[in-house]
């Protein structure tokens, strides 16, 4: 029988109460010191950053790590991967639930189907370098995993909670121990590197007097900007807020029915299956979407209940809870013998996003250029929001469509990606098979994607 004052009844709680005071500290700080302010790194960064050194200290002045001391019920390691995990979804979910854009003209199309190939593309680049990385670790270093490569684009490209996944996949699945916190500290080193060349390009920009030194002001947010005329009322017999989180709960108790499923009718492909939890998760919302819709058309349903205004509030609830947390979870014991490659690879993702993305960036979107190259190097490097950080140094108002550009993309983005997180679980078994796929794969993407600067050059030729 369980006691209100065990440890096990409080434990969660605690490590909940934990990150989210972490997260105030880090504003804190964040707030008070100049140069923290500069460099665009995101709250959540700091806070898990924060509670990372702080961990690090506890084992080493108690020799017992912090989260698995009694006071978070004695497996709270555990239990941040898990908080990563499943934030993921919940993210996308609520995420997918906001609004489709209107009308789109020939041009938009096209620049948001670009922006989604050049998503994938840079993925295929990440992958292709950290996998030669991690081969070229592997006749040198003993015992290491030569597939640890692929983790990068799911670091950096696609943040902390894919990289936690798809580590968890090889530290069980293939044997690499630490696998789960090598992928956690890749997509740490990601938000770093946003920050990092961001910052270095913005200043760049400002030297050259392409950037004004301007600090935005917040927009008053008006009623219309947070619920619409045919919204079911903010506080009724149940709140706004409720119907909100429990829309985003319904989705993903449909996702895991349907993981589930998959899981019994593909055992050897379980572990992908749940890789997979924040897709399906976007697949269920927008059925669930979808059928109130159709409801609201048939006038069985006489309000709108999905509110854009807090589902942007849960997302970015759950991601900042996804980051901070993620980060936390990061085991530095394991990856003692790990830390040059990783460098290395951090390094040397930073590199190729910048150079590529500033290159396609400059070619195919010549209108608004930089404002394209910061949002997309932002995003590929750590998440939409860091993206979102870095336009709003240039682009304080939103007045170019690179925004736009990064949250339609993901269409696109997913069907052409989905083969790369096929891919990486074919890389533990065959990694030079898997790079020489690699190779071909962003050859094939790039020729999509400098189409139309190819196919002229021909006819002119």
């Amino acid at each position: 029988m369980e006691n209100f004052w065990d440890s096990n009844a409080w434990g969660f709680f605690n490590l909940l109460a934990v990150l989210l005071c972490s997260l105030l500290l880090a504003n804190v700080v964040k707030k008070t010191f100049r140069p923290l302010q500069d460099s665009l790194m995101p709250t959540s960064v700091l806070g898990g950053g924060l509670l990372l050194v702080f961990a690090g200290l506890f084992k080493l002045v108690t020799g017992v790590g912090l989260f698995d001391t009694a006071f978070f019920g004695g497996n709270g390691s555990a239990t941040l991967e898990l908080l990563t995990y499943h934030a993921l979804a919940l993210g996308f979910i609520a995420s997918a639930f906001k609004p489709n854009s209107g009308a789109m003209t020939r041009e938009r199309t096209v620049e948001i189907f670009n922006t989604g190939v050049t998503t994938v593309s840079t993925y295929l680049l990440q992958a292709i370098f950290g996998m030669v990385i991690s081969m070229i670790a592997a006749l040198i270093i003993a015992d290491f995993f030569p597939a640890a490569g692929i983790l990068l684009p799911f670091g950096y490209g696609q943040g902390t909670g894919q990289a936690l996944n798809y580590g968890t996949i090889f530290e069980n699945d293939f044997g690499f121990l630490g696998g789960k916190s090598f992928g956690l500290t890749i997509a740490a080193m990601g938000f770093v590197s946003a920050s990092i060349g961001g910052v270095v390009h913005l200043n760049i920009l400002r030297r050259r007097g392409k950037l004004k030194n301007v600090h935005h002001e917040e927009h008053l947010l008006r009623s219309e900007d947070i619920e619409s005329a045919d919204e079911i009322p903010m506080q009724e017999s149940i709140d706004k807020m409720t119907i909100q989180i429990a829309l985003i709960a319904l989705s993903y108790l449909l996702a895991y029915f349907l993981m589930y499923l998959l899981g019994c009718l593909l055992p050897g492909m379980r572990s992908v299956i749940y890789g997979f939890n924040f897709l399906l998760g976007v697949l269920t919302a927008t059925l669930v979407k979808v059928t109130l819709n159709v409801l609201k058309k048939k006038g069985i349903v006489k309000k709108e209940y999905t509110n854009s205004f807090l589902m942007t509030r849960a997302c970015n609830f759950f991601f900042d809870i996804m980051v901070v947390a993620g980060i936390a979870a990061i085991r530095l014991s394991v990856l003692q013998n790990y830390w040059i490659v990783i460098l290395i690879m951090g390094l040397v993702g930073l590199v190729v996003t910048f150079k590529y993305n500033h290159f396609v960036a400059h070619t195919l979107f010549p209108k608004y250029a930089e404002e394209q190259f910061l949002t997309m190097f932002g995003m590929l490097t750590g998440t939409a929001s860091t993206g979102v950080i870095l336009l709003r140094e240039i682009d304080g108002d939103f007045c170019t469509p690179a925004s736009d550009n990064m949250v339609y993309q993901n269409f696109p983005a997913i069907v052409f990606g989905f083969p790369l997180m096929l891919l990486a679980t074919l890389a533990p078994k065959a990694p030079v098979l898997t790079l020489g796929i690699l190779v071909i794969f962003f050859l094939v993407m790039n020729l999509i994607l400098f189409r139309s600067k190819i196919f002229k050059q021909k006819v002119k030729g």
